[in-house]
């Protein structure tokens, strides 16, 4: 794709990102040419999923660009991007949160996470159950982390055509959200985030709240699978 369609593209969907709302142009599989034309337009926050390609392209581009990880997190890779990254969007377990906060300590640092949670009727999707979220939140561990600010929630929606589940899926990840708030976050204005939304319903997202919307096909256009480099 053109770095011309690249910025229209950007762009456009800035144009419809209501306020309060941040924009994570998804630049995995990507060039990291093309994230630099996005930068230059003014983008700031980039989600990527694989530990490796993140780091070439942080290497690389400029210091001040807000990466957020977006993929399914192994603990063993959680040591390669704490130095730098700036969100764990995708924190789906006890033992996960744990390693974040040994890395984030050996690097005496904060990493902001989110908890993922699994609403999408799509079993191959990865995230805690409303219920292991809650079981993980009781148990009170994270209370003892310095290393580690649990920022707020993440989902993705069942991938299908059908607007009304998706609408109804991102309603229930929102309630969740309140429960979760006002039962161990009241006072923390760091828990406020609400991560939903892709290319194909984060306009829906918006609808529901979503403060952070990860777009990357409609940006980019389709991603080359066949290289996770940088040119």
């Amino acid at each position: 794709m053109t770095h011309t369609v690249i910025q229209e593209n950007l762009h456009a969907i800035l144009a419809t990102i209501r306020q309060g709302c941040q924009l994570v142009a998804v630049s995995k599989y990507h060039p990291a040419s093309e994230i630099q034309e996005c930068y230059d337009q003014g983008q700031r926050i980039f989600g990527e999923s694989h530990e490796q390609e993140l780091r070439l392209k942080h290497d690389i581009l400029p210091k001040d660009i807000a990466w957020h990880f977006i993929g399914h997190l192994q603990t063993n890779k959680v040591k390669y991007i704490a130095p730098y990254i700036t969100m764990i969007e995708t924190v789906d377990s006890l033992k996960l949160l744990k390693e974040i906060e040994k890395q984030g300590a050996r690097h005496d640092r904060v990493i902001n996470v989110l908890l993922e949670l699994h609403i999408a009727q799509e079993e191959t999707k990865y995230g805690l159950s409303k219920d292991a979220c809650r079981a993980l939140l009781e148990g009170g561990e994270w209370r003892t982390m310095s290393h580690v600010r649990i920022c707020g929630i993440m989902t993705m929606a069942t991938n299908t055509e059908d607007e009304e589940l998706i609408r109804r899926e991102f309603t229930e990840a929102a309630s969740f959200f309140d429960e979760v708030k006002e039962k161990y976050f009241k006072d923390d204005d760091n828990f406020r985030e609400r991560s939903w939304g892709m290319s194909g319903d984060y306009l829906i997202a918006q609808e529901c709240r979503s403060t952070l919307v990860r777009v990357g096909t409609a940006i980019f256009g389709e991603r080359d699978y066949s290289s996770h480099t940088s040119q």
